[in-house]
């Protein structure tokens, strides 16, 4: 299991990530980060709400409410250009992390 300031580092990333491929609600998205995670992430409803409420004040994200052929509703997120960018920067941002710890860690230690 990732330590808590990994998982909060990567929240916003995971999320965007998960949105750049199409709209999704609430419960699809905890389940694709558990399946993307290996079972490693296992987000509560009440952390990702805060962390998609966050980002719609930002400009980040975007929701509508649909209405089920069941009756019920469910509220949808989509990406915004803004939201596209942010999840451009923080991939770059990742990945120069990413470069650096491999190089670290295959380092042959004398």
């Amino acid at each position: 299991m990732a330590s808590r300031e990994i998982v909060s580092a990567s929240t916003v990333p995971i999320i965007l990530s998960i949105l750049i491929e199409g709209e999704s609600y609430g419960y699809d998205i905890i389940r694709k980060v558990k399946i993307f995670s290996g079972g490693k992430l296992e987000w509560s409803e009440p952390m990702l709400y805060v962390v998609l409420h966050r980002l719609e004040k930002q400009g980040m994200i975007i929701s509508s409410w649909t209405v089920l052929d069941n009756g019920r509703r469910r509220k949808y997120y989509n990406i915004t250009a803004e939201g596209k960018e942010l999840l451009s920067e923080r991939k770059e941002e990742w990945m120069d992390i990413l470069a650096i710890l491999t190089k670290l860690w295959n380092l042959k230690l004398a």
